[in-house]
């Protein structure tokens, strides 16, 4: 149960003004040299997938992120066969 002193405080702190600045880290209000999409991450999909083992060893000699590198093989693959963007997007059975 409340006592009369808790309600006053309650009621004290929901009339305080807050100050919601930061100076650490101020609004931004000019965006011209924002980019669009710099934090884009596509969904990724964890798969089983055959590769020959050299080019699977080929990937791997080549730098510690090589799914990665594998993937952007396949990105640019993808995008140099796209012959509509629309295209990219269906899922082929």
């Amino acid at each position: 149960m409340l006592t009369e002193k808790m309600k006053k405080e309650i009621k004290a702190l929901k009339s305080r003004k807050i100050n919601l600045t930061d100076e650490d880290a101020p609004e931004i209000t000019a965006w011209e040299k924002g980019v669009v999409g710099k934090f884009y991450r596509p969904v990724k999909k964890q798969i089983t997938i055959r590769i020959d083992a050299d080019v699977l060893e080929w990937f791997k000699h080549s730098t510690k992120r090589y799914q990665t590198l594998i993937n952007m093989a396949c990105r640019e693959y993808m995008l140099h066969h796209v012959k509509s963007p629309r295209r990219a997007k269906h899922k082929h059975a």
